[in-house]
């Protein structure tokens, strides 16, 4: 088996401390099933060596890829060649049906592929629209609880790792406005927004979350998700034989 994490430069050159990589191998994968893929890549990476691919967080996907400018200059960061490096990896792997796992950018990255649109600042955007204002952006340290999340569709492979709701972390500026072609809604905030998306259709396992669980891992719930996805990619792992 091998797992694709792809990844920021800066996250990719942190190596075995990246908590992507950590909360991979707290689930029992080995350090030689996992590859780190970045932009810095000379290509994309031949998708047929990888049994799934993991997206991580990092800067804001460019607005011209749900037909916006950018609203806030100031607040609105841009990484271009890895917006242009995770739309052809994604394409490849959801056209080889690979198991595909989406976190915080990694939600935002996957509902724009599939013809949605995002808040560009969720504080400007939203202002007194939501019924409840949460910090999406927490003081509090990474790995510490902030929000609750309501599970919306206990028939989900969400619904496989928690029931009802759970505590999560939250570090997202931005989130899903209108949800992609093709998506579903499998959990929210307190206050509305959309924290979790799985294909709406029989592909075999993509899922998306806003939080950040590979900070959690050793909590139940976060570690029930990384794996419900090393298991999908260790049953692709074992097809190609």
């Amino acid at each position: 088996m091998k797992i694709a994490i792809s990844a920021s430069d800066k996250e990719k050159a942190k190596g075995a401390e990246s908590p992507y990589y950590k909360a991979l191998l707290a689930v029992g994968v080995k350090p030689e099933e996992v590859e780190v893929v970045s932009p810095s890549h000379p290509s994309i990476p031949n998708i047929k060596g990888y049994d799934g691919v993991l997206f991580t967080g990092g800067k804001d996907i460019n607005p011209k890829y749900y037909e916006e400018a950018v609203k806030y200059p100031g607040l609105v960061q841009i990484d271009a060649k890895r917006d242009a490096f995770e739309f052809e990896l994604f394409a490849r792997a959801h056209r080889h049906r690979l198991p595909i796992l989406g976190i915080c950018r990694g939600i935002q990255m996957i509902n724009v592929k599939f013809g949605g649109t995002l808040y560009q600042d969720l504080h400007q955007d939203l202002n007194s629209e939501a019924p409840i204002e949460l910090k999406h952006m927490q003081d509090a340290p990474r790995p510490e609880p902030t929000h609750t999340v309501t599970l919306t569709d206990p028939e989900s492979r969400l619904g496989e790792t928690f029931k009802g709701s759970c505590l999560v972390n939250s570090l997202h500026r931005q989130a899903i406005k209108r949800l992609g072609r093709g998506l579903k809604v499998t959990a929210r905030s307190e206050d509305g927004l959309v924290e979790a998306v799985e294909s709406a259709d029989a592909y075999p396992f993509l899922m998306a979350v806003q939080r950040h669980p590979e900070e959690m891992v050793d909590r139940p719930e976060p570690r029930k998700l990384f794996e419900k996805f090393v298991a999908k990619c260790r049953e692709s792992a074992a097809q190609r034989r």
